[in-house]
């Protein structure tokens, strides 16, 4: 079986656009992939984070997870830095990853921004860890969104590199696998900026902790335009709210954009947004009710981890051993 490995970072405020970009695809794929889903909690030391808040929001994005149905007897679901053979591969990686390659890399150069020279090597080295992740499993497939594809081409560009200087085949070359009509949802206060967990506006995102009303009422408050709903998806050129908020709806009730239109082309965004608030409380009231139970029991999210971290270490020490004998270092 063709396996799949994928992660989330544990930084806070998991929103819709990680539910239906990600999350939810990956439960999707659960019966017909051997998964492995990580908290890469080491990721996010790349930004400065509080101790206890990076514990908490570990746990955090462990329930979301299994709140949204990953099973765990199914798949392998672990916190990053539960398994050293991830720092291990980076550095061997890093050893064989041209300069010029990480410098192409777009993300740095945004995130980084202007003081690039007081950026942490973290960050500049985050998609060789990245690789590393992957291959130290092996992953034939990665499920991402757009703005992570150069990052995967990279993974794939470095198991090529290890594959002919060591002339073996060991590692797969990663597919991507991007799904799902919305994978990039935006911003309901702003259609042309991505939905993100570090907008200040809270009713900027929808989030999976969020509670009926919370939902209902950010939808309804959602931004639009004054033109009533357009009959076909080209009539959503040049209007990034109303194509966010249909984009929306046709990925929470998994239709197409133009089936979603043919109901409501024609009708003002006030009705359209009630029957999104419904769809969306359908959809994530139940999940964030369930994460908030998982919360309260740490212990048994902490037990899912453990489990998964022990299941992941195993396959990470067989293929390690293989990669030690191949690129020469001594085991005694």
């Amino acid at each position: 079986m063709n396996r799949i490995f994928s992660g989330v970072q544990p930084t806070g405020n998991l929103h819709l656009g990680n539910y239906l970009g990600a999350i939810r695809n990956w439960v999707d794929l659960q019966d017909d992939y051997d998964c492995i889903f990580c908290i890469v909690d080491l990721h996010a030391l790349t930004l400065p984070q509080d101790p206890e808040e990076l514990r908490t929001h570990t746990r955090e994005v462990t329930a979301a997870y299994l709140a949204s149905g990953i099973d765990p007897e199914k798949c392998i679901i672990f916190n990053q830095s539960s398994v050293p053979g991830h720092s291990e591969l980076a550095w061997l990686f890093a050893c064989i990853t041209p300069l010029g390659w990480l410098n192409r890399m777009t993300q740095f150069k945004e995130k980084a921004g202007k003081h690039r020279e007081n950026a942490g090597l973290g960050l500049y080295a985050y998609p060789v860890l990245m690789a590393a992740d992957i291959l130290l499993y092996k992953a034939t497939h990665v499920p991402v969104g757009e703005d992570q594809k150069q990052h995967l081409e990279l993974s794939r560009d470095i198991a090529g590199a290890f594959n002919r200087q060591f002339e073996t085949e060991y590692f797969p070359l990663p597919e991507p696998q991007i799904l799902g009509e919305a994978a990039r949802v935006m911003s309901l206060r702003d259609g042309s900026n991505k939905m993100s967990k570090s907008d200040p506006s809270d009713y900027s995102r929808i989030n999976m902790t969020d509670d009926a009303d919370t939902i209902a009422l950010k939808v309804r408050r959602a931004r639009t335009d004054p033109e009533p709903l357009p009959e076909t998806v080209e009539g959503l050129e040049g209007r990034p709210e109303a194509a966010n908020l249909i984009g929306i709806y046709a990925s929470l009730s998994r239709t197409s954009r133009a089936e979603v239109l043919a109901t409501f082309g024609g009708k003002m965004f006030s009705e359209f947004k009630d029957a999104l608030a419904t769809l969306a409380v359908e959809t994530l009231g139940p999940i964030g009710g369930e994460m908030q139970r998982l919360l309260a029991e740490p212990g048994h999210v902490d037990g899912v981890l453990h489990r998964g971290s022990e299941r992941a270490g195993e396959i990470a020490r067989h293929h390690l051993s293989e990669i030690h004998r191949i690129v020469g270092l001594l085991r005694p």
